[in-house]
This record gives C-alpha cells, structure tokens and sequence, in this order.
C-alpha cells in the first residue's frame, strides 16, 4: 500500500467535499455548512502537509541527518495540529457573532442531503486511511485519518444543529458551529501530544524496554547487561546498550555476540538502529 495514494485520495475527495459544504453554505447562508467547509479544506492542507512530510521522512540518512529523516514525519503530523487548532478558533469566535446577532436561516432538504453525503464519504475516507497508517506504522496516514474523524463528528453536529434550526430554534446552525470548533480542537491537542513525544526523544514504555532486555539476554554468549537506554527518533526507536561477556572470549568471538545481539533487536517492530558496546562481564569499565 503507498502512503503517497492513499494522500493523493484524501485531497482530492476533500476538495469535491469542500466545494459542495462551502457552496451550499453561501447560497443557503449556513454558518454551519460554511463552517464545515472550511474544516474539509483543513483537510485537504493537512492532507498536503502530510504528503510532504511523508516525501521527506522517507529519505535516506546523509551528511546532514546521519541519522535519517524519520523526525520530519512527527514534526509534519504536529504542523496538522496547529492547523487544527487554528481552524476551531476560526470557526468558534464565527459562530459567537452569530449567537450574538440572532440571525435566522430557513433550512431545506438539500443542505440536510448535503451533510448526510459528507458523512458518508468522510467515514468512509477515514476508515481508508486509518487502515493504510495502521499498516504502514505511518504516523502521518493515522493524523490525517483523525483529522478526516474530527471532519465526521462535526458534519453530525452540523446535522443536529440544521435540524434543531429546522424545527425552529434560532441558535441551532451557530451552536453547530461553536460544536464543530470543540472538536476540532480535541482532535488536534491529541494529535499534537502524541507527535511531540515523538520530536523530544521520549523514552519507550517500561513493556518496551523490557522486551529489549529479553531479547538481548537470549543471545547465547551474553552473561549481562547494562545501561541500556532507548529514545524515540521520530517514530523509530533506537537502542543504546551494553552487553557483557566472559574474559575468555577472544575478540572475534566478542564481536560475533554483540553482531548477533545487534541482529537481534533491530528485529523487534519499532527498532531502527541499535548501538551495542561489548564489555568483560564483571568489569562494565572494560570496554572491547
């Protein structure tokens, strides 16, 4: 599955479904439908956003990131979430001047059948896209199917607030609108935490780091370990750690077992690179 199509879909099904929001929203003068609309064009920029960040992670490690570029895709997917962000305070403080003015809309059975198709859609997207990240690990494709989510959620609050408006009650299409901005919101503070971990190197769960330790331990010729620390690159995990074995071990022999340990964790699921020192066991300042 290519991360690149499965990007290259969701702009372009974001901009026919923010065309036909927008467009209905001014002929029917719908804060909600508008509202909505602007969220799908979020979209379709986080969406662009993403693609590029996945163009650049994807590159191989050279003179100035020797380490890779797995840190760009993080960093993309935490630019999504400010732009998040700023799209709820958009939309929120439009819909408070609204509440404020007491405006009234008619609504009709084409802008009910327009949000009804964009839920259909939207969910279906999602569900596309989630998959694809899940798959790939891809950190991006799972932001930006959250964010085509945050864009189902605010459609049905859309849905609500027409029909609320529908049977009468002035403050339904604004009050959509004030909802929507609380989702995106949400959504994008989830995704900004999450990718921020990521771009500071935190630490593994303690389950992780056990694992690493297991793994290593079971190589035959390691009598121990010690400090072992790992950190988080962008979404790759890299691991620092030092093995010890017996005295007796010729060179060769030692540095086989730290190959083999080395083999060995680079095989665990988020690993990308381990870095194992070799030390006489009984003595970790006696570095081979």
């Amino acid at each position: 599955m290519n991360p690149y199509r499965v990007l290259a879909i969701g702009i372009v099904a974001n901009i026919g479904i923010a065309a036909i929001k927008i467009i209905t929203g001014i002929l029917y003068s719908s804060l909600a439908l508008i509202s909505d609309g602007i969220h799908s064009i979020s979209d379709i920029l986080g969406t662009t956003i993403g693609y590029i960040g996945v163009r650049i992670s994807s590159k191989p490690p050279d003179k100035t990131h020797p380490f890779g570029h797995s840190r760009f895709e993080p960093l993309f997917a935490f630019i999504i979430g400010v732009i998040l962000i700023l799209t709820a305070y958009e939309i929120g403080r439009e819909a408070l001047k609204r509440i404020s003015s007491a405006e009234f809309i008619q609504v009709n059975e084409i802008m009910l059948g327009v949000v009804i198709f964009s839920i259909v859609s939207k969910e279906a997207l999602t569900q596309y896209t989630l998959r694809a990240g899940k798959k790939l690990n891809n950190q991006i494709l799972i932001a930006d199917a959250y964010h085509h989510r945050s864009d189902v959620l605010s459609s049905i609050a859309v849905l609500a607030g027409l029909l609320f408006q529908k049977s009468g009650f002035i403050y339904g299409d604004s009050l959509a609108g004030i909802a929507v901005a609380a989702m995106i919101a949400k959504a994008a503070f989830e995704i900004m935490e999450k990718n921020i971990h990521y771009l500071t190197g935190m630490c593994p769960a303690e389950e992780t780091i056990e694992k690493i330790r297991e793994v290593a331990k079971s190589v035959d010729g390691v009598e121990g370990i010690h400090d072992l620390r790992a950190h988080y690159v962008g979404k790759d995990l890299q691991v620092d750690i030092h093995i010890e074995v017996s005295e007796d071990k010729t060179l060769k022999e030692a540095h086989d077992i730290g190959t083999e340990v080395k083999k060995k964790l680079r095989e665990i699921e988020e690993v990308s690179e381990a870095f194992v020192h070799i030390d006489i066991s009984g003595d970790n300042d006696g570095k081979i």
